[in-house]
């Protein structure tokens, strides 16, 4: 079933007022936890009991002893890209251009930045039909600005375009030679793309890693297994998260296997839990999910968007990161735990010095 993906009619979620919190810089994860002498699976775990509020902390390769037998465990099996190419202005203005969402027509929501000593910052001078040169020839041309929420303009000074590409090879064998993996101001260096790739990645189409499951090592997800947790897969392509404007989410193309709508499905009529890895693995399946949150085989393009008082309808339980303060991903948080939840477990993440981003440690929210 190919699913048109819904219509916005709100502005972008709003995380809770509680949660408007100052994020310390140096509880800003600024390298992968393997350059700190950490395995993938020791990173720090964070688990919540919706229900009484209570916290543990433990490290992640105990997640075998908080899941029980039959859960069902939803992984994001998309691949991380190189997405970020060096590009030129006709004038020779130095930019990078993040490759986000590839759309159908070959076409491709992209965002503009500028090269700075960090890192980048968003881009907001090009203008429609312009021509951006990139490396060994290829070349990038702005069609128009993408606007997430189409009842709305795109924003005068727009970061996020419309683009197509010409480029000289195939996509994939291109952004292998001439990209590299998006990076912003507060990981210090540039890291190799295998420091962004989960270990079950099956189809790369990412532009930023699906950041949840990259703890996971093989001999975990097979301490799992035998443990009787099932595994389901499904895909979703994350797009860029550097949502400066607090834009609603974008569209990202999914797809949900018939096999894993079934173990959802099941595991629902026999009351045991379904666990998603990630925000991105939340979209995916409520993306396919009717009212009664029964779930259904599809794939498109989703836009989606989950905050209160829109309920979580096939998922009980997520592994998720630590997300900043005003992010899109908060509201999603709420509509799963509940204001007063996330305000105990953000408190208990500060206090502990719990590092956040895509290198950091994981929240396990269980009800």
């Amino acid at each position: 079933m190919s699913l048109e993906p819904p219509a916005l009619r709100a502005p972008a979620p709003q995380p809770p007022a509680a949660l408007d919190f100052e994020l310390p810089p140096e509880l800003q994860a600024a390298e992968p936890p393997e350059a700190r002498g950490l395995a993938r699976d020791e990173v720090r775990l964070m688990v919540s009991y919706r229900a009484n509020d209570q916290v543990s902390h433990a490290r992640f390769r105990d997640l075998p002893c908080f899941l029980q037998p039959g859960d069902v465990l939803l992984i994001n099996t998309s691949g991380t890209l190189n997405a970020a190419l060096a590009a030129s202005r006709a004038d020779g203005t130095p930019l990078e251009l993040h490759l986000s969402t590839h759309l159908p027509a070959d076409l491709w929501i992209v965002e503009l930045r500028r090269p700075t000593a960090a890192a980048s910052a968003p881009f907001r001078e090009a203008r429609a039909g312009e021509v951006l040169r990139l490396p060994a020839g290829g070349s990038a041309t702005l069609h128009a600005p993408y606007s997430a929420d189409r009842s709305q303009p795109a924003t005068p000074a727009p970061r996020l375009w419309v683009a197509s590409l010409q480029l000289p090879e195939p996509l994939h064998g291109y952004l292998e030679r001439y990209g590299f993996p998006i990076r912003y101001g507060y990981v210090r260096e540039q890291w190799p793309g295998s420091y962004y790739q989960t270990v079950y990645a099956t189809e790369a189409g990412s532009a930023e890693m699906p950041s949840a499951g990259r703890a996971f090592t093989p001999e975990l997800l097979a301490r799992l297994v035998a443990r009787g947790v099932q595994i389901a897969p499904l895909l979703l392509h994350t797009g860029v998260a550097s949502l400066e404007d607090h834009e609603p989410p974008y569209e990202e193309f999914f797809r949900v296997p018939l096999e894993t709508a079934q173990l959802v499905n099941a595991a629902r009529a026999s009351g045991r839990r379904v666990i998603a890895v990630g925000t991105t693995a939340v979209r995916a399946i409520e993306s396919v999910c009717d009212a009664h949150g029964a779930a259904h085989p599809g794939e498109g393009w989703t836009r989606l968007v989950i905050a209160p008082p829109r309920r979580l309808r096939a998922v009980d339980a997520l592994l998720t990161g630590l997300h900043e303060p005003r992010a899109s991903h908060l509201a999603m948080l709420e509509a799963l735990a509940g204001r007063r939840h996330l305000r105990v477990t953000y408190r208990a993440a500060l206090r502990e010095r719990y590092l956040w981003h895509e290198f950091g440690d994981l929240h396990l929210i269980l009800p």
